[in-house]
């Protein structure tokens, strides 16, 4: 599966990971969606630095919880393109200051189906998907998690399972699943809040399972597993030396 000519849709998109990828995505020749919820110039700039470096790009904002506005943005998609190649699972949530306490799993499992159903009319054969997760949630139950962060661990993982129940219906379009799922990043938000409240959260990860992923190196993960020869369901595995020892 080449990434040239493709045409990418990459959730929360507007900074961290999601931000990365999308670069590395228009620099590998795809055509690039970088999607936000609020950060509208946050995201100009990325779609600003793809298109500087000779990549094709454009901001498209949704709120993934929100139905009709995930329908508006397809809608886009499909006006200026026709198709969709690559869809990134990428955005997730559920530690934000005074969020519902049902929003991590609005988000981390009902809005991934959603946005999946809405576009999957859009998902040309040989499309991918790659839903992006961290082994806390992908291992959810093998090893303790801090408690702020059980929502999203247990929210993700079902929004995993979920998208796992799917491949067969997926599968008979001609639509692979990929998952991609990575130790604590350095510099993204969580473990950034994570250690605020649990000062050295940091350090006990990088001495429980060895050096942590960084933000360039899990995108490129995930741009690999994006082309990756594999069958759907399968698992790309980053950092966490522990967490893989504890399945062994």
């Amino acid at each position: 599966m080449s990434l040239s000519g493709r045409i990418a849709l990459v959730t929360g998109a507007s900074r961290g990971i999601g931000a990365e990828t999308a670069r590395l995505l228009g620099a590998a020749g795809a055509t690039v969606f970088v999607n936000y919820r609020e950060k509208a110039r946050r995201a100009q700039q990325v779609v600003d630095e793809i298109t500087a470096a000779g990549g094709t790009a454009r901001a498209v904002g949704a709120d993934l919880t929100d139905p009709a506005s995930v329908g508006a943005m397809v809608q886009e998609i499909q006006a200026r393109c026709g198709r969709l190649d690559l869809l990134v699972l990428n955005a997730s949530g559920g530690m934000e200051r005074g969020a519902a306490p049902d929003y991590a799993l609005r988000l981390n499992r009902d809005a991934q189906l959603s946005l999946v159903d809405t576009a999957r009319p859009l998902l040309a054969p040989r499309a991918r998907i790659v839903f992006v997760t961290s082994h806390q949630a992908h291992f959810h139950g093998v090893q303790p998690v801090y408690h702020e962060y059980e929502p999203i661990a247990a929210s993700k993982r079902a929004g995993e399972d979920a998208l796992r129940a799917r491949i067969p219906a997926l599968t008979s379009r001609g639509i692979s699943l990929v998952v991609v799922s990575g130790d604590m990043v350095e510099g993204t938000i969580t473990p950034i809040l994570l250690d605020r409240v649990h000062p050295g959260a940091i350090d006990d990860r990088r001495t429980r399972g060895g050096a942590l992923p960084t933000i360039a190196g899990f995108a490129r993960e995930i741009v690999t597993a994006a082309e990756m020869p594999v069958i759907s369901g399968h698992t790309v595995y980053v950092g966490g030396a522990d967490f893989l020892r504890a399945v062994k």
